[in-house]
């Protein structure tokens, strides 16, 4: 798994849908994931710090986790099925542990208001990430070509090989 952080909300240049982003620890791979209007709202709230007069649906939701001493440990994006990401909220209440099931914008929403980290699946982030530095991307590619090119047939058989000293 890869923890990924909240870079912000963007609009689709055609469609003018919102699209929260989300960008791994390297600044290297961003997760755009299309989102409704509303959750877009309560994303930007979060991010902003902003507190509404009364209780909107995410702050409910911490205020009944708080008051029934719940902690939300993790937010994880697992899967991608039929371009429709799925993800589960990690609960923990004492010692009881349990996983619900929910869309990623409200598991977004809610750990940005608990301060929980976000992590999603390394075949999801493969599947549907997009370069952000495709520069680094390039070096990382060249470095691997010449540490390949370079291999010679005892690095493999001189690792594995313990003296006859050893025991």
């Amino acid at each position: 798994m890869i923890e990924m952080k909240v870079a912000g909300i963007a609009l689709d240049a055609i469609t003018r849908s919102p699209i929260v982003l989300l960008k791994d620890g390297s600044d290297r791979r961003a997760l755009p994931i299309y989102i409704g209007q509303e959750q877009a709202k309560a994303i930007i709230g979060a991010l902003e710090g902003q507190k509404p007069p009364r209780p909107l649906t995410h702050d409910l939701l911490n205020n009944l986790l708080e008051t029934w001493e719940m902690r939300l440990e993790r937010v994880i994006i697992h899967s991608l099925q039929d371009n429709t990401f799925y993800a589960v909220l990690c609960l923990s209440q004492g010692e009881v542990k349990k996983e619900v099931d929910c869309r990623p914008s409200d598991a977004i929403a809610l750990a940005l208001r608990t301060d929980s980290p976000i992590w999603v699946m390394e075949e999801v982030v493969a599947d549907a990430s997009i370069p952000v530095d495709r520069e680094a991307d390039e070096e990382e590619r060249q470095a691997f070509r010449n540490f390949v090119a370079n291999l010679r047939p005892e690095d493999f058989t001189e690792r594995g090989r313990s003296s006859p000293n050893e025991s």
